[in-house]
């Protein structure tokens, strides 16, 4: 499958030439792969049918609030779309999301998914800390506020 081919090599796509063609093809894949159609698509990241069929075919390079946008109606990270664009690299601290869609062995649904969770888990700690509770005690995983604990 292209699209396994185009994630294996991920990280390397940092050539200002291919850019807007690299992030065109992978828009298109993740869409075919979920089965929505490019109209569909482009009512639900709110931009025009015309200019998104522009960004699949590499004629047009998207801002990154449009890739924000198309990744949220794919329900992708956003950082996953930032950095197949090239918009990030892994020193902005996406190593662990970038390690992902780097690996072959996982199907592009599997690498959504792990990338998702892992989101996931910085938020809570995230917030686990700003409130004070230690992002491996039980009472995050419980989904507990402080308050909520009995001594």
């Amino acid at each position: 499958m292209q699209l396994q081919a185009d994630l294996g090599s991920f990280v390397d796509v940092n050539t200002p030439r291919d850019l807007s063609h690299d992030i065109g093809e992978f828009i298109r894949d993740l869409r075919q792969n979920a089965r929505i159609s490019l109209r569909e698509l482009a009512d639900r990241a709110g931009v025009s049918n015309p200019y998104l069929s522009q960004i699949e075919r590499g004629l047009r390079k998207p801002s990154a609030e449009v890739l924000a946008q198309i990744a949220s109606a794919l329900r992708v990270s956003t950082p996953l779309m930032y950095l197949r664009a090239g918009l990030l690299n892994e020193k902005d601290g996406q190593g662990v999301p970038a390690a992902i869609a780097a690996d072959d062995d996982l199907t592009v649904s599997q690498k959504q998914s792990l990338i998702q969770i892992y989101e996931t888990f910085r938020r809570e700690n995230a917030r686990a800390a700003a409130d004070g509770v230690a992002a491996d005690s039980p009472d995050v995983a419980e989904n507990k506020t402080p308050q909520e604990v009995t001594p």
